[in-house]
């Protein structure tokens, strides 16, 4: 059964998007990565938020545009109010958040369930379906922006360490969720 893994590349200040959702920032940290390059065959979807779904990518206009500069591919379900937009191959829009996660674990079959939006992840974190989180962290502080989870009022969640790992323009840590 897939399993639900919320990935992301965040400021050392808690930041995955500087202030409206501008990933300019991220170009300087963009690189080799053998942690993210072994990950891309492990994944047989995405669930992505609207927010960064029509988002900035950062590669916007080159050959390493999409998800993982650009080297994943494959069915992605999108998570939005607007879901009567134009079609999109492999993308699924819904508005439901029981049935986009249900759909991307379905189309991930044994791999995992890429997680891509800040306020998708804590979703999942609420509804208890995160499994994992991994997080690359970049040496910048942008003090301001979209946080990696905010949930105000929301309780703790206990992580189990599974890896910590140094890639050439960062530092990669890997947790499972307990509760």
């Amino acid at each position: 059964m897939a399993r639900m893994l919320y990935s992301a590349t965040m400021s050392l200040d808690g930041f995955i998007a500087g202030p409206g959702g501008d990933m300019s920032w991220l170009t300087d940290y963009l690189g080799p990565n053998p942690v993210a390059d072994e990950l891309v065959p492990r994944i047989g979807a995405l669930l992505i938020g609207h927010r960064t779904f029509t988002g900035d990518d950062p590669n916007r206009g080159t050959d390493a545009e999409g998800a993982f500069g650009g080297t994943w591919s494959g069915p992605q379900v999108v998570l939005t109010h607007a879901t009567d937009r134009p079609a999109v191959p492999d993308v699924t829009f819904l508005d439901d958040f029981d049935a986009a996660v249900a759909a991307a674990k379905a189309a991930a079959g044994e791999r995992y369930v890429n997680i891509l939006g800040a306020d998708v992840a804590r979703q999942c974190l609420q509804a208890g379906v995160l499994d994992e989180i991994l997080v690359f962290v970049a040496p910048v502080l942008l003090g301001d922006g979209v946080r990696l989870l905010d949930w105000p009022g929301g309780t703790t969640a206990r992580l189990e360490r599974l890896s910590v790992s140094e890639v050439p323009l960062a530092v990669g840590l890997w947790f499972r969720v307990l509760s």
